[in-house]
């Protein structure tokens, strides 16, 4: 890739979270929690997807493979996060810092569409519970899945394309502990304010095009169910706060890194730490652990492979 932009730049400086030597085996040992957490949490929600025939329904299939984007995005930073926090030369390669772009950005997109393929799930489901089945079926799955991995390419790859055309050839220091589009073009030789507003805006127009259909989505949900009946509306309106909570736990790094970007340095790392560690968590946490089929069918996994072992 080096060759490619006719970089002279072979690797960039990553920088530490902090200057505390403590903070930073604190911040070690707290973010290896977090992401042996994710990687078993998520895992095992795909896992349950696939052998439990119980959720073997469209919602369950989305779920699974949000499960599975939020692995990889949390597997494109984190590891090499955690390792640098016991380094004190924090450097990644120029074909490694390409490769974090391209990954954070294809998973990130899919994750967005993903989510707006949840909201579409679930406003079938409650505003046309008969027709459920019929819109719902297997093939409109997995062409909302496929629709998501193609956005997910389609815009990392965009992104991708214009980054390499930009001469790398002085300043090597990123200022954040993982490669990002806003921080890695301050570095090159070159005049990159416009390039930077445009790859911003494609970034922006992405995360508040699907930010906003999933609020339009939500609120049209809660509004039909509450003329419906109140016992249907105080479920779903548990539901549905807990998935605009995810939502906006969501969107909020990505807007203020690439819409309204705050230029803070500490706010930043702030941010970049969330979207890498937290945000992956609330799969689990929220959209699956909480749902009742979900808790039944942990018992169902509980009681026919761990029971079963114990009394062997």
């Amino acid at each position: 890739m080096a060759e490619v932009n006719h970089s002279t730049v072979s690797e960039f400086v990553l920088l530490r979270l902090c200057d505390s030597w403590e903070l930073q085996i604190f911040f070690f040992i707290f973010i290896l929690t977090l992401y042996l957490i994710i990687v078993l949490g998520n895992i095992f929600i795909v896992i349950l997807v696939i052998t439990d025939l119980h959720l073997h329904s469209p919602m369950y299939f989305l779920l699974s493979n949000l499960s599975f984007i939020d692995l990889w995005l949390s597997s494109v930073t984190t590891p090499k996060m955690i390792t640098d926090l016991l380094k004190e030369n924090k450097t990644i390669s120029f074909g490694g810092c390409m490769c974090q772009i391209v990954f954070v950005h294809f998973a990130g997109g899919s994750e967005m569409m993903l989510l707006v393929a949840l909201a579409y799930d679930r406003y079938v489901a409650i505003c046309k519970p008969l027709h459920y089945t019929t819109i719902m079926s297997q093939r409109r799955c997995i062409w909302l899945v496929t629709i998501s991995w193609t956005t997910g390419f389609v815009h990392s790859m965009s992104q991708l394309v214009m980054i390499l055309e930009l001469p790398f050839c002085g300043p090597r220091v990123v200022n954040s502990f993982f490669c990002d589009i806003p921080l890695v073009i301050e570095l090159a030789c070159t005049d990159t304010y416009s390039l930077g507003i445009l790859m911003n805006s494609e970034s922006g127009v992405l995360g508040m095009t699907c930010f906003i259909l999933l609020l339009i989505s939500y609120t049209y949900i809660l509004l039909t169910v509450c003329h419906c009946s109140k016992d249907g509306a105080s479920e779903a309106l548990a539901t549905c706060t807990a998935h605009i909570a995810v939502v906006v736990l969501f969107f909020g790094p990505c807007i203020f890194i690439y819409v309204w970007p705050l230029n803070i340095t500490s706010v930043d790392k702030f941010l970049a730490v969330f979207y890498s560690v937290i945000t992956p968590l609330l799969n689990p946490a929220i959209y699956t652990f909480r749902n009742k089929e979900m808790k039944f069918s942990l018992r169902r996994f509980k009681n026919q492979y761990v029971n079963s072992r114990w009394n062997l």
